[in-house]
C-alpha cells in the first residue's frame, strides 16, 4: 500500500470525504424524488452539492494552507473532481442500469450503484488534491556560490 494512505492526513480526508459523500448521496434522493430529475441528472446535481462541502472541510480540515489564491484552489478542485464525476456517474450507470439488473439485484439498486460510484475515486482524489490543487508552495532555494 502507498505511505500516502497510511497517514492522519488521509484519515482526515477519509472522514471529511465521508460527510461530503453523505451529502453526495442524501442529496441525490432529495434531486430526484422531491425534484423530479432523472437518476442520472440527479447524480450529477448531487456531486456538486458534495463538491461544495468537500472543498469546505479539504481547505479547513485536511490540507495546510498553500498559499494559492481561493480561487486558484477552486479551479483545481473542480479539474480533479471533474475526472471524479466522470468515474461516479459511469460506474453508477453501469452498475444500476446493467451490471445489477444481469445479477438480478432490483432492491436499492440504485443506492447500492451510487454509493459504490461515490467510493471509486477516494486514492486518485486525494493524491489529486495534495498534489495540484492544495499543493504547498515551496520555496526556491538558490544557490549562492
Amino acid at each position: 500500500m502507498h505511505k500516502e494512505f497510511l497517514t492522519p492526513q488521509f484519515l482526515r480526508f477519509l472522514v471529511s470525504g465521508g460527510i461530503a459523500a453523505a451529502a453526495n448521496f442524501g442529496s441525490r434522493m432529495v434531486y430526484e424524488y422531491w425534484f423530479g430529475l432523472s437518476y442520472s441528472s440527479a447524480i450529477i446535481f448531487a456531486y456538486f452539492t458534495g463538491m461544495v462541502v468537500a472543498f469546505t472541510l479539504f481547505k479547513t480540515q485536511v490540507f495546510e494552507p498553500s498559499q494559492h489564491s481561493n480561487k486558484r484552489e477552486a479551479i483545481h478542485f473542480c479539474i480533479i473532481n471533474g475526472l471524479a464525476v466522470m468515474q461516479t456517474w459511469c460506474i453508477s450507470i453501469l452498475l444500476a442500469e446493467y451490471l445489477l439488473p444481469v445479477l438480478s439485484i432490483g432492491i436499492f439498486r440504485k443506492e447500492i450503484a451510487h454509493a459504490i460510484g461515490i467510493g471509486i475515486p477516494v486514492f486518485t482524489s486525494f493524491l489529486g488534491h495534495k498534489y495540484f490543487t492544495f499543493k504547498k508552495h515551496q520555496p526556491k532555494i538558490h544557490d549562492n556560490a
